[in-house]
């Protein structure tokens, strides 16, 4: 990061801080991370010097993937085990919904980038509309010679409706069904202690760290993410993360997600950014038909299945999880295993339509 930044990150904090509290006196649902996401994103659409640091990111990463990890107790990680059936029917869930998605927005907006060849428009449809690694998917995309601006702005625009939208439609479920908290479900240790404190931060740090060397997606919040899930599953129960760091964390989460859309962002092709907006409604209601059928036949409570397959990012599906304490281990493995999937055969599949295309 630019020290000559260092203001605009610090007001863009301080604006992002004064939200969130905001949010905590109007009791919306995780205030720390919504507040400061829409707070940002508005300043930054307004054209405010809005900056996020990618250290401060990836801190509330490092964060918020320790903290999960601690859910993953023997007990719980045994019912996950025993859900496999269910995390693989999701991963072919939202592998079928991208795709279809993806096909609407080819012939959806055809005579408005007929300008562009047609391998590379059939790249930027599909990449825009695959569920989970936003980041990733624009770096696929732009390997096919696709329009990545407009394949970041699809996936911006999923993410925030989804993070916005589903916390206050669990928030109501809670008050108007009485959602009730699974016991088997919670974390491992509950209380902060010092030094064990200082010892999970180190071994989520060497996991972290172990990641980004081996140059894997996300590597702040998944090596934290393990490495505090392989202390949990072994009996160590060193500390739980004080609730202001994980506060603090969400915060700086929201912020990198509301910087993404600067004045430019709404000049970026509106109709394909209401597409994106209406696909990802679309997608939501599909999937929280899809949840409730899950969740029946798995016998679990349907507010984490609609969780676990919702087309949002790990990350924020999980402290949605975590702070209404809707079956974290479940959201988080569900989550996971869904972008380890996508990661893997978004490409290749992608590889094997342009063949047969070309063949057929």
């Amino acid at each position: 990061m630019n020290f000559r930044e260092l203001p605009r990150v610090a007001l863009t904090l301080l604006w992002a801080l004064a939200a969130a509290e905001l949010c905590v006196w109007l009791r919306t649902p995780i205030p720390w991370m919504l507040g400061p996401l829409l707070a940002t994103a508005v300043a930054s659409v307004l054209g405010a010097p809005t900056r996020s640091a990618a250290l401060l990111r990836n801190g509330g990463q490092w964060v918020i993937g320790a903290a999960l990890g601690l859910y993953f107790t023997p007990q719980v990680s045994a019912l996950v085990v025993s859900l496999w059936w269910a995390i693989v029917l999701a991963v072919l869930w939202a592998l079928a919904l991208g795709g279809l998605f993806g096909l609407w927005l080819q012939r959806q907006h055809a005579a408005d980038f007929a300008h562009l060849p047609p391998g590379a428009w059939r790249a930027t449809s599909y990449f825009a509309s695959a569920i989970g690694g936003a980041s990733e998917m624009t770096l696929l995309a732009e390997r096919h010679g696709a329009r990545t601006d407009l394949v970041a702005a699809a996936h911006s625009v999923r993410l925030v409706i989804v993070v916005v939208s589903v916390p206050f439609a669990m928030q109501w479920a809670q008050t108007h069904w009485g959602l009730q908290v699974d016991a088997r479900l919670l974390p491992g240790p509950q209380v902060a202690h010092w030094p064990g404190l200082l010892w999970l931060a180190l071994a989520t740090a060497a996991g972290a760290l172990l990641m980004t060397w081996l140059k894997r997606t996300n590597p702040w919040f998944m090596g934290a993410l393990l490495a505090s899930m392989a202390l949990t599953l072994s009996g160590v129960s060193w500390s739980a993360v004080p609730t202001g760091l994980s506060n603090a964390a969400q915060l700086v989460i929201g912020v990198s997600l509301g910087v993404r859309f600067q004045r430019e962002f709404v000049h970026t092709a509106p109709r394909w950014l209401a597409s994106a907006a209406i696909g990802t409604l679309v997608m939501m209601a599909l999937s929280v038909g899809f949840g409730l059928l899950l969740a029946w036949a798995a016998g679990l409570h349907p507010a984490t299945l609609i969780l676990g397959t919702s087309p949002g990012g790990i990350a924020e599906m999980a402290i949605t999880a975590k702070v209404l304490q809707l079956g974290v281990p479940v959201v988080t493995a569900f989550q996971v295993c869904r972008l380890v999937a996508v990661l893997m055969l978004v490409g290749p599949i992608f590889q094997w339509r342009m063949g047969h295309e070309k063949t057929a």
